[in-house]
C-alpha cells in the first residue's frame, strides 16, 4: 500500500476518481464534481480531450516507448520543432523532462554551466517542486525542514511584493535583489540564477506588483546572472497570455514549462536561447542530463495534440475573456462578505484570500461535499 506521507485520509476525503471529461469528474460511487482546479493546472484543454486522447491511443498502438536520448521517436522531434517555435528567442533550444521539478533542475544546471556560478536567488512564497534542487529554491518550511541538511545552502531569498503591499514594498524588494546580486550567496559564490514565478500559484495566486518583474530582469542582467521563469503552472494560456511573462514584456533567459503542456500526460521542458543552452557540452554518446523516459513518444504525441487544441480552440484568448468574466463576478459576489480579504487573478489563474489559518482548507472541504473541487493554497494551503 501507499506510504502514509502521500495521500491524506479523512472523513469524506479523498474522493476516488473514475472518469473525467471537460471540467466534470465522476467518482467511483457515481458522484459528480465540477473541477475548478484543472487537476493541479494540468487539464487546461479539459479532461480527456478527444483529440488528445485519440493522439495518445494512436501513438501507443505504434510505439509505446523509445530511447529518447539515443534513438529518438519521431514525435519527440516534431514536438521539439513545435515547442521551440513558440519560445521568445530565435533558434531556441529545449531539454525535455517528465515533471515540473525536473524542468527546474535542468534550468538550475544550465545556469550553473552558463555562468560558472552556483548561487541562487529565489523569492518568498515561491514553489518550484520538491526534488532536492527545486526544493532548495522552494520557500515553504513544511517541505524544506526535514531535508535541510541535504539541501543546497547557496540560496538567497528575496521579497515578492504584490500591488496590495504598496510602492514602498516594491522598492524594498528590488533594492534587496540588487544588493543580493552584488553580495553573492552564502558560502561565497556569486549568484548565477534568479528563479521567479511570474504569478505565484501554490503561493496563493499572488500577482507581482507592477514593475517588479522588469526590475528583477534588469538587475539580473546587470549582474551577469540568468533569469529563470518558472511557468510550469502559468504557461500555455493559463493567465490569458501564451506565457505569463508577456504581461509585462519581460523575456527570461530560461523558461520552464510543464503541467498543461502534456495535455494530461507527464512531460515538461526547459527552454532557452542558443547562447545559453549551448553551455551544455555536445553529446558524444553520453548525455550529461537525461532520464529513461526523456522524450517519451506517447507524452510527446499528447503534447503535440495539446498544442494543436491550444491554437485551434483559441484557448489563450478564451482564458483571458472567461477569466475576466469570472473574476468580475467573484469580486462583485464576494464584496463585503466577512472573512474575504481579496479576490485576485489573471486569466484563469485566480484565488480568493480568506482570513484565518484554516479558512481555505475548511472552504475546500465544504465545497467538496457540495460537488466542487477547489485547492487551498498560500501559506496555510
Amino acid at each position: 500500500m501507499e506510504s502514509r506521507n502521500v495521500t491524506f485520509l479523512g472523513e469524506g476525503f479523498p474522493v476516488f476518481w473514475e472518469e473525467a471529461f471537460g471540467c466534470n469528474v465522476r467518482d467511483v460511487d457515481g458522484n459528480q464534481y465540477l473541477d475548478l482546479t484543472a487537476a493541479f493546472g494540468v487539464a487546461l484543454a479539459g479532461h480527456s480531450h478527444p483529440r488528445i486522447a485519440a493522439a495518445v491511443a494512436e501513438q501507443a498502438h505504434r510505439l509505446l516507448h523509445g530511447m529518447g536520448d539515443v534513438h529518438p521517436p519521431e514525435s519527440k522531434l516534431a514536438l521539439l520543432e513545435r515547442l521551440t517555435a513558440l519560445a521568445p528567442w530565435e533558434g531556441a533550444r529545449a531539454v525535455f523532462g517528465s515533471s515540473g521539478s525536473e524542468a527546474i533542475e535542468i534550468a538550475l544546471k544550465t545556469a550553473l554551466l552558463a555562468t560558472g556560478h552556483s548561487g541562487i536567488l529565489a523569492f518568498a512564497g515561491g514553489y518550484h517542486g520538491l526534488t532536492l534542487g527545486a526544493l532548495a529554491a522552494t520557500e515553504r518550511e513544511f517541505f524544506r525542514h526535514p531535508f535541510e541538511r541535504r539541501l543546497y545552502g547557496g540560496i538567497v531569498r528575496a521579497p515578492y511584493p504584490t500591488e496590495r503591499d504598496g510602492p514602498a514594498a516594491l522598492i524594498t524588494a528590488l533594492d534587496f535583489v540588487e544588493e543580493a546580486l552584488a553580495q553573492g550567496a552564502p558560502g561565497g559564490d556569486r549568484i548565477g540564477s534568479v528563479i521567479v514565478e511570474p504569478v505565484q500559484g501554490r503561493g496563493g495566486a499572488r500577482l507581482p506588483a507592477q514593475g517588479f518583474l522588469p526590475g528583477v530582469a534588469e538587475r539580473t542582467r546587470a549582474a551577469g546572472a540568468l533569469l529563470v521563469h518558472d511557468e510550469v503552472l502559468t504557461g500555455f494560456g493559463r493567465t490569458g497570455r501564451l506565457f505569463a511573462h508577456e504581461h509585462e514584456g519581460v523575456v527570461p533567459d530560461l523558461l520552464c514549462v510543464g503541467k498543461a503542456f502534456g495535455g494530461g500526460l507527464p512531460i515538461s521542458a526547459c527552454l532557452g536561447p542558443p547562447h545559453v543552452m549551448d553551455a551544455w557540452p555536445e553529446s558524444k554518446g553520453e548525455a550529461m542530463h537525461t532520464s529513461t523516459f526523456l522524450g517519451h513518444p506517447v507524452g510527446c504525441a499528447a503534447a503535440l495534440a495539446f498544442l494543436d487544441v491550444l491554437v485551434d480552440d483559441d484557448l489563450v484568448r478564451r482564458s483571458a475573456e472567461v477569466g475576466r468574466m469570472i473574476l468580475t463576478g467573484l469580486s462583485r459576489g464576494l464584496e463585503g462578505v466577512g472573512g474575504v480579504l481579496e479576490v485576485r487573478g489573471r486569466g484563469l489563474l485566480m484565488g480568493v484570500e480568506l482570513k484565518g489559518r484554516r479558512s481555505g482548507v475548511n472552504l475546500a472541504e465544504r465545497a467538496l461535499r457540495e460537488g466542487l473541487l477547489l485547492l487551498p493554497a498560500g501559506e496555510w494551503g
